[in-house]
């Protein structure tokens, strides 16, 4: 169908225009909305072709009339809010006055001052008796203007202040928003771009998955997460914006600062970013409001008569609106109003001063209430605020809208002279080039107090001491992990269900459980829990399984307790962050398990999982289908070979690569002691495998071995000059039982076996035990537990593991005598494990073989049992280096 460009009945459209012009003067904008639905409906079901847009004109969406009044002094709050601006920029240019190398962002702040201000003054509701408090991600680099709103309450000192950036002490501010380094303060860490939208949906999410099934009541509690426009460029910023539309998630808000930068120019030059986010946001099913002028334009947009100032607004790109607010009056006057005769016109009598105090959206305060008012009661939704703001706004010369500005640091006198005059600021001549802060008198501190206190109480505030310890059960209710399978063969994979399982049902702690994976359930023998536990969805099921006629059908449900993401790591890895915190952010300790392909972990979401540290986020990661070789036929991309050096970078994660059912027992009981009795901010990263074989009983006292790193499984009692220690974790562990059988039976060569669940652990504790000892030369030592359980091993050790050798080769330092690593270094391949192992090196042929290698280096056989030993085993001096290959 053409579509007709050129009107053949002017008159008719004329009179359609005004028949809509009446019904939104008659009945409300909202009625002539669903008319012209409705009308669009009827053409395309006759067949019409008719273009679609999700957006509309460069226009505030909340009209004039529609404004709100702000239930405070306005004037009040102007005085305090410029008192801020000056400390916000007072703590980073004093900063950078002692030494550049402290950084810090002024312009960020200046630019959205008001949001957070109307904010903190009536909006956010601190966690009280009465309210479970909201939840705010503030924009990483604003947070000055927070610790200088903080100094104004009296909840931080000007000495803090001072030493802001400068934490070694114990007493200054961290850089950016980081629970780990300011635990009573932050709640969420927020300065990776891109982490904090996407945490911030999950978070919303789970919020009201706690609020279905019985943990909370959420009541009015929001989350709002303030971003940049320029940090809408990541994709996980709106990756997930669809499920929050999905799942009506009216609780949470987007606060997008749409100041037109990013750190080097302009977001969208040619473009215009906030129609760019208004078509994403609003296409996925969201509230979009806009809020782009401030109130010197209603005047203008009244008088416009001819439409030709809309024009000019819709058609002017971005890159011109920042050059604007980079000039003066004269210079908006001749290329902005200049370009058309009506626009020129409408300031004709304006002073070029006039001119350039018209403000943006973002930078009028009671507009800006009535957006945040507006999105706060939103039904059925997501809202995303596309706020416009100046960029430095107040920063003058030092960075006004400049590409500049986002790296401005340092302010001349007569820049900080420029500032001061500009807001008023109570600062005198002389002790202006200090850039002294600035305190409140007693009547501003009186207003803040009673706007926090009608709020209950402090902002940004993180609540954790008063979470609850949970009663978990004994080792024992794992009695059937505990023992052996006989000659029934099990993966570890399904010994963790049963595990799970097992907790699930558990009448104290069951329903704090929280089953996490993404689309792989029946991969991983989880399929059972679809009934018994049930898939959360909001909306329930609203269709007929097709294997409802089967014991495990697919089973959605409002209060379901399994979290099924689909195909989406990222947000599954959200969702466990989510139910981690929740011990902090709804004072409910939550335990999360969140199983996944392990190559698709730590390697995949690693800024998450880093951020979850930060978090204390308090759980259990399974990386399930583990190890280089044994997920065999997916490949070089599915093969995971080094999950563990990626897990043990961040520091309070504990990680374990078990063998055997009551390995996974121990340790899964271990950790819900230490993270929800103990109340550790840890959390666990536990490796688990889909290759079935036999698991033995439990050995008497091995659960300290098993949490410390390392326990011999079987100890050869008399053992002679032909003796090896084999030492492995993981399926390759059983690799080594086999490798010891092949010893004893062709060359009378005997072993101990050490599993060694954790090379993490081992390498930290050798690692804290030899600084010690490097910091107090003159005490006792300290012994590594690796030192001391190997200290009387005899004969060499070999070690061999389904990940890079780099993994095992931590703990070399602390192991006495000599140590062989074997290890899976290279790329991934599809192939039996059989022979996926023969070529990384890792099978029980060339374990035994190296351990023939070492006693013939160590005098203990001859030359021609080596050679024998190389031929039996099938080993080929000249086979390419895996790594390489």
């Amino acid at each position: 169908m053409t579509i007709q460009n050129t009107d053949i009945d002017p008159i008719e459209s004329q009179e359609w225009q005004e028949a809509i012009q009446d019904v939104i003067e008659k009945d409300g904008a909202n009625r002539a909305h669903y008319l012209l639905d409705k009308a669009v409906q009827q053409a395309r079901a006759a067949g019409a072709t008719l273009p679609f847009s999700a957006t509309t004109p460069y226009q505030n969406t909340i009209p004039a009339d529609d404004e709100l009044a702000v239930p405070g002094d306005l004037d009040m709050e102007w005085r305090i809010r410029t008192i801020n601006r000056w400390n916000a920029m007072a703590t980073v240019v004093r900063r950078n006055k002692e030494s550049s190398e402290y950084g810090g962002h002024i312009a960020s702040f200046a630019s959205s001052a008001v949001m957070y201000d109307i904010g903190l003054n009536h909006f956010w509701r601190s966690k009280s008796a009465i309210h479970g408090g909201d939840l705010v991600f503030f924009q990483g680099h604003v947070i000055p203007g927070i610790y200088a709103r903080s100094f104004m309450e009296g909840r931080i000192s000007e000495e803090q202040l001072e030493s802001f950036r400068s934490e070694v002490d114990g007493g200054g501010l961290s850089s950016y928003p980081h629970p780990w380094l300011m635990p009573d303060y932050w709640q969420f860490p927020t300065v990776s771009m891109g982490l904090g939208p996407l945490m911030a949906i999950y978070q919303a999410r789970f919020m009201k998955y706690m609020h279905n099934r019985g943990h909370i009541d959420m009541g009015d509690r929001k989350v709002w997460a303030f971003l940049g426009d320029g940090e809408m460029d990541e994709p996980e910023s709106r990756g997930a914006i669809d499920l929050a539309a999905r799942e009506g998630l009216d609780n949470l808000i987007f606060v997008v600062n749409c100041n037109l930068q990013r750190l080097d120019g302009p977001v969208r030059g040619n473009g215009k970013i906030v129609q760019e986010l208004e078509g994403d946001f609003r296409g996925a099913g969201w509230n979009v409001i806009k809020l782009l002028w401030g109130k010197g334009w209603d005047e203008l947009l009244e008088n416009d008569h001819t439409g030709r100032l809309k024009q000019l607004m819709d058609e002017t790109v971005d890159g011109d609106y920042q050059t604007f607010k980079s000039k003066d009056g004269a210079y908006i006057r001749k290329h902005f109003f200049g370009k058309y005769p009506e626009t020129a016109a409408l300031v004709a009598d304006w002073s070029d001063e006039q001119i350039w105090a018209l403000r943006r959206g973002g930078h009028d305060p009671q507009k800006v209430y009535t957006a945040f008012k507006t999105a706060s009661d939103t039904k059925g939704q997501p809202t995303c605020l596309l706020i416009k703001t100046v960029k430095g706004y107040g920063m003058g010369t030092a960075g006004e809208g400049q590409n500049i500005t986002h790296s401005a640091k340092k302010f001349a006198d007569n820049q900080l002279r420029e500032f001061r005059d500009r807001f008023d600021i109570p600062v005198s001549d002389e002790d202006l080039p200090k850039a002294p802060f600035v305190a409140l008198n007693n009547s501003q501190k009186a207003y803040l107090a009673d706007r926090r206190s009608a709020l209950g109480g402090e902002f940004p505030k993180r609540d954790w001491r008063d979470a609850p310890k949970l009663e978990i059960p004994p080792l024992t209710k794992f009695e059937a992990q505990l023992k052996g399978t006989g000659d029934r063969e099990i993966s570890t994979t399904m010994a963790y269900v049963r595990i799970l399982t097992t907790l699930l049902r558990d009448k104290t702690i069951g329903k704090f459980v929280v089953p996490i994976v993404p689309d792989e359930s029946r991969t991983f023998g989880m399929e059972g829990l679809f009934r018994s536990a049930g898939i959360y969805n909001p909306l329930g099921q609203n269709y007929t399984p097709e294997d409802a006629d089967q014991m495990m059908f697919y089973k959605e449900t409002t209060d379901g307790q399994v979290l099924q993401e689909g195909i989406n790591e990222a947000g599954a890895m959200a969702d466990w962050i989510a139910a981690a915190t929740s011990y902090s952010n709804h004072g409910v300790p939550m335990i999360p398990f969140y199983i996944y392909y392990s190559m698709f972990g730590h390697q995949r979401v690693g800024d998450l999982a880093w951020a979850a540290g930060d978090s204390r986020a308090r759980g259990f990661l399974l990386g399930a289908t583990a190890g280089r070789t044994t997920l065999n036929g997916e490949g070089l991309q599915h093969e995971d070979g080094h999950s563990h050096i990626l897990a043990g970078t961040i520091p309070n994660c504990v990680t374990y690569d078990p063998t055997f059912s009551y390995e996974v027992a121990v340790i899964i009981h271990n950790g819900l002691q230490r993270m929800f009795v103990d109340q550790e901010d840890i959390t666990f990263y536990i490796t688990l495998m889909n290759e079935n074989y036999s698991h033995p009983d439990m050995p008497m006292g091995a659960e300290e071995g098993i949490l410390r790193g390392l326990y011999r499984m079987t100890e050869t009692k008399k053992p002679g000059k032909k003796h090896v220690n084999l030492m492995g974790s993981g399926t390759i562990l059983v690799q080594a039982i086999e490798a010891a059988k092949m010893l004893k039976d062709d060359f009378g060569v005997t072993s101990d076996i050490w599993s060694a669940t954790s090379f993490n652990e081992l390498a930290r504790d050798g690692q804290d035990a030899a600084r010690h000892n490097r910091l107090n030369p003159l005490m006792d030592e300290q012994v590594p537990y690796v030192t001391q359980a190997l200290s009387k091993a005899k004969g060499p050790i070999i070690a061999a593991t389904d990940y890079m050798k780099n993994y095992a080769e931590q703990i070399r330092a602390f192991v006495p005598g000599s140590y062989t690593v074997l290890g899976t270094d290279g790329f991934g391949r599809s192939d039996s494990r059989v022979n996926l192992r023969r070529f990384f090196e890792v099978d029980a042929n060339h374990i035994a073989a190296a351990a023939m290698v070492d006693l013939y280096k160590a005098g203990n056989v001859t030359k021609k049992d080596l050679e024998a030993a190389l031929k039996k085993y099938d080993i080929d001096g000249a086979k390419p280096n895996p790594r390489l290959a």
